[in-house]
Formats: C-alpha cells, sequence, structure tokens
C-alpha cells in the first residue's frame, strides 16, 4: 500500500486520527488494509473505528508501517515488550529483540527503555519497524528529571509531542489513577507494582496535586488528535498478585478509564484499555465483561493475567493460560510475559518463548471465537501430518525454528525428513502409518 501518498492527501485536516476519517465516511487505505488482512468488510472496519470497538494504531510519521487493527472482532493481537533498563541493554540488542519479536509473529512491540540513550533507541526502532510501536512516556520524562519534585505537568506534556512527532503509534497514558484512589492501595499486599503507576503516585504525593495526566487530558488528546497517536489507557492499579484482583482499587481506577474513553472519543481520538495483572482463571471472564461494560466496548489489552503468582521462570506459561481465558470472553490483544518475569531482563530466548506462548493462546483463542480462517492453519497442519509432510509441518508451525530443531534432535539415521514415521513410534507403531493400511484394505 501507498501509505506516504494517502498520508500527504489527508494532510489539511486538522485531526489526522482513523477514527476521525472513520465518522467522515470516508475508507483509508489502512482501514482497507486491515480488512484485507482479517477477511472482514472494510465498512464493518470503518464502523468500529467511528464507534470506537477497534483501533488501528498508525501515527502519521511511521510512513513504512504495515497497519493492523485492534478490536474483539478481529484476530487477538499480541504485543511484545522491548527496552533497555538503567542497567543492562543498547540500541544494537533492542534492533535484535525486535527482529526476534517480528520474526516469531509479534504485532505490536512497545519499546520500554529506560536509560542510555532513549531517544536514539527508539527513532532506530521506529525506522526498522514494521509493527505499530508504543512507548510509556513517563519513563523517559523520569528518566530526565533526577526526581519527581522537579518534573512538571508542561514537562510530560511536552515529551508526550516529542514521542508523538518521532512516530510513536500508541502510549500507555497513567491517566486513570487519582490522588483518592492511593489509600485503597495501602490495602494491597503488593501495592502499586505499575512502574508507571508507581511514578504517578510519587508524583501526587510530592507535590500535592491531582494526577497531572488526568488534568492536562485534553491537551493530551489535542496532541494524539494532531498525529493519530492511538492512547493506551494505563492501569496503574493493575493487580500484582492474586490476592490483590478485582478489589477496590482496581475497579475505582477503571470506572476512571471509562470517563477517559468517552472524552477520547468525543475528540476522535482512538482509545484501547489496558487490564490487569494476576488474576485467579475464574475472575478474568468476569474482569473483561466489567472492562467492556465501564468503557463502552473499548478495545481492551490485558498483561497476561496471570493465573497463578508461584511460576518464576515459567511466567510466559501462567499468563498464556490466562491469556487463552481473557481473550476468549473479548480481549483484543494480549501482552506477552516472558519466563523471566519478576526476574530480570529479557534476553532473546525469553523474548521468542514469551511470544510462541502468547500466540498459541491468542490462537486458541481465536478458533473457539470462530473468528474468520482461524482454524485454516490447524487443518493444513493436520493434512501435513497424516502426509508425513515434515517440511510442510515445520513451514506451518507457530515456532518453525524449534519444531524442525526438535525433530533433527531425535531423527538419527533411521527417521528422516523422507520417513513416514518419527522418533516417538518408529516404523511398526505409528497408528497414522497403519490407519493409513487399513483405509486401504
Amino acid at each position: 500500500m501507498n501509505r506516504k501518498h494517502a498520508l500527504e492527501l489527508r494532510r489539511g485536516d486538522a485531526v489526522q486520527t482513523q477514527m476521525h476519517f472513520a465518522r467522515k465516511g470516508v475508507v483509508t487505505p489502512e482501514m482497507e488494509h486491515v480488512a484485507r488482512a482479517e477477511q472482514v468488510p472494510v465498512e464493518a472496519i470503518r464502523d468500529e473505528l467511528a464507534r470506537g470497538k477497534l483501533v488501528i494504531p498508525a501515527n502519521i510519521h511511521h510512513v513504512e508501517l504495515e497497519p493492523m487493527g485492534i478490536g474483539m472482532s478481529l484476530r487477538c493481537k499480541i504485543n511484545a515488550n522491548i527496552g533497555n533498563s538503567q542497567v543492562t541493554g543498547d540500541a544494537s540488542t533492542e534492533l535484535e529483540k525486535l527482529r526476534v519479536s517480528i520474526e516469531c509473529g509479534a504485532d505490536t512491540v512497545m519499546d520500554l527503555s529506560t536509560g542510555g540513550d532513549i531517544d536514539g533507541i527508539r527513532k532506530a526502532i521506529i525506522e526498522a519497524s514494521p509493527v505499530p510501536l508504543g512507548t510509556v512516556p513517563i519513563y523517559q520524562a523520569m528518566e530526565r528529571h533526577e526526581s519527581v519534585a522537579t518534573m512538571t505537568a508542561d514537562d510530560i506534556l511536552q515529551l508526550i509531542e516529542h514521542q508523538a512527532k518521532q512516530g510513536v503509534d500508541y502510549m500507555t497514558l497513567h491517566a486513570g489513577l487519582l490522588r483518592e484512589h492511593l489509600p485503597l492501595a495501602k490495602r494491597r499486599l503488593t501495592g502499586i507494582v505499575s512502574r508507571g503507576g508507581a511514578i504517578m503516585a510519587q508524583w501526587m504525593l510530592e507535590h500535592g496535586a491531582q494526577n497531572p495526566i488526568y488534568e492536562r487530558w485534553d491537551d493530551i488528546l489535542d496532541i494524539c488528535a494532531r498525529h493519530d497517536v492511538t492512547v493506551s489507557a494505563g492501569d496503574g492499579l493493575r493487580p500484582g498478585s492474586l490476592h490483590d484482583a478485582s478489589d477496590s482499587a482496581q475497579f475505582a481506577e477503571l470506572k476512571v478509564l471509562g470517563e477517559l474513553a468517552r472524552r477520547a472519543r468525543d475528540k476522535e481520538v482512538q482509545i484501547m484499555i489496558e487490564g490487569p495483572g494476576h488474576v485467579p482463571f475464574d475472575q478474568i471472564e468476569m474482569n473483561v465483561r466489567r472492562q467492556i461494560e465501564e468503557c463502552d466496548g473499548a478495545p481492551f489489552y490485558v498483561l497476561g493475567p496471570l493465573v497463578t503468582d508461584i511460576g518464576a521462570g515459567h511466567d510466559h506459561i501462567t499468563s498464556a493460560i490466562g491469556g487463552t481465558m481473557a481473550a476468549f470472553a473479548g480481549a483484543a490483544m494480549l501482552c506477552y510475559v516472558p519466563p523471566k518475569e519478576h526476574l530480570g531482563l529479557p534476553d532473546l530466548d525469553d523474548v521468542r518463548a514469551g511470544i510462541v506462548a502468547h500466540k498459541i493462546a491468542a490462537h486458541a483463542a481465536d478458533i473457539a471465537r470462530k473468528r474468520p480462517g482461524a482454524r485454516d492453519r490447524d487443518d493444513a497442519m493436520s493434512r501435513a501430518r497424516y502426509g508425513f509432510d515434515w517440511e510442510k509441518q515445520f513451514e506451518l508451525a507457530l515456532d518453525p525454528q524449534t519444531a524442525r530443531s526438535m525433530h533433527a534432535q531425535t531423527a538419527g539415521k533411521e527417521c528422516t525428513l523422507e520417513s513416514d514415521y518419527c522418533s516417538m513410534c518408529g516404523p511398526r507403531f505409528c497408528a497414522m502409518k497403519v490407519n493409513k493400511a487399513l483405509r486401504a484394505v
């Protein structure tokens, strides 16, 4: 698609958002692209965009972007978090994480860098990324100041606009955590576990004032409208333990997020809502349904949810289990959790494992929700298995590299890519091979 040409034609509008054009009855190239990819009518895409049920994160400055849609009616999407910390990581490392993320099927990436040359890392990622890029601007704002005491509301807004001009497609903004919510968090076992939420809480206590992102919400929406930045309304009070799930703090913030979503729509700014966190399996569906109700069906973007707190080293599994349930209940995008969650900054192997686990989770939900074409790949895989077409099986696998490697590890001299059996059953005990012989009788 010639996105650059289409953007030039739209430059005259003060509001540049996909929602704005959808409400004008204009079908953009981005909408057409999403419709083809999702196998749904383009008018359905335009209608859901206009109503705020779907978002297409596509900053006007991220010209080389391949657009994708996030919404309940579409395939469940996967986000991968990359980015350095104050103690490790540089641009080359993060670009390699980006490459692996895209190779493994991440639909979006978030640069969560908190140290070093944050601007340079982000610029490099935007230039290299064909998928939407998200950030949490408050991280860079914090990095620029010795403490929250010297950070002003204007500083935060200037940084949001700076990142918007760089080409960031969506931003996590912790606007729903208010001063009056802080006493509720004191009752928790693990308090405030969101980094952005903790920074905003600290700012409010230090300044004795209300959340500046909430106070300046209309000004922020104006910035987003000019550059078509999709808001990802952050849940600063997401539960960080099963003990704290579905408590008064979480739901008090959710009510504010619903208000902020309605105000965003009034300004024709795209918005999705972020969700928990650590949630017992039996509470996930209720959490999703409550978000849909409070936020009028805005796309729901969930971290996990993690269904147990004791999966250290394997939290990609605890998260994927919860993610399948959340996606089946109506969540539109899953934020991956790597095995090293809670333990350290993920490396390339962690990124790969986290993405694959959550791609499986999302795909399982897509099949269960009977989304168009969701099972086509599974049926093709079954045909390839029955035909002992190993190369086709590797091609169709969500993680071809691992599938090929595992087959090779145990194949041996007797079991090759031309064999009509694998090392699990051998030539005499393969049920499919026996079944073929039975069919021939």
